[in-house]
C-alpha cells in the first residue's frame, strides 16, 4: 500500500462510499462538497493507494436460506511458526470460515462460521479435527441474535483520539 496523506476531504469521501458504494460521482461531490472532476481523481487515488479494498453487497442471507452463525475459539496444541502456518493454510480454504483471526490471550484464533445448521457445523468441526492441522482445543459459541453487525467503520472516531 502506497503512503498517502489524507485529509478532511479524504476521510468524508471514503465515509460516504463505504455507506454507499453504488453512490454516482455527481452525489458524491456534492455530499464531500468538491466538484466532480476533483472528487473522483481523489477517490481515484485513494483506490490507487490500497485504502479502497472494494465495493460489495449486504446481502439479506436470512431472506435466501436458513443459517447458523458460530464463533469458534480455537487453541492449537504447539506454537511454532509452523503450527501457526500450517492452520492458517489449512482454513483459508474453508469456504464455511468466514473470517478468522489470530488474537493474543488465553486462545489462539477466532473463527466466525456460517453453516446451513448446527449439525453441519459440527460436522465441520469433526473433519477440522480430523485433518490434523494442530487444533488442540476449541470452544462454540452460538449466535443468538445479531445485536450490531455495522459494517461502516467508524473513521472519525478512530482519527479524532
Amino acid at each position: 500500500m502506497a503512503s498517502v496523506k489524507l485529509d478532511a476531504i479524504d476521510l468524508r469521501i471514503l465515509s460516504e462510499i463505504q455507506k454507499d458504494g453504488r453512490i454516482t460521482k455527481i452525489a458524491l461531490a456534492e455530499r464531500v462538497g468538491l466538484s466532480a472532476t476533483p472528487c473522483w481523481m481523489r477517490l481515484k487515488r485513494l483506490e490507487a493507494a490500497g485504502l479502497i479494498c472494494g465495493y460489495h453487497a449486504r446481502i439479506a442471507l436470512k431472506l435466501i436460506a436458513p443459517f447458523a452463525l458460530v464463533f469458534m475459539e480455537v487453541t492449537l496444541g504447539a506454537h511454532r511458526q509452523s503450527d501457526f502456518d500450517r492452520f492458517e493454510r489449512a482454513i483459508k480454504d474453508v469456504p464455511e470460515v468466514i473470517s478468522c483471526w489470530s488474537v493474543g490471550g488465553g486462545l489462539d484464533y477466532l473463527l466466525k462460521v456460517l453453516a446451513p445448521d448446527i449439525d453441519a457445523y459440527q460436522r465441520l468441526v469433526d473433519e477440522l479435527l480430523a485433518r490434523d492441522i494442530g487444533i488442540d482445543r476449541y470452544f462454540t459459541y452460538i449466535v443468538t441474535k445479531v445485536v450490531k453487525d455495522e459494517p461502516v467503520l467508524p473513521l472519525e472516531t478512530l482519527l479524532d483520539g
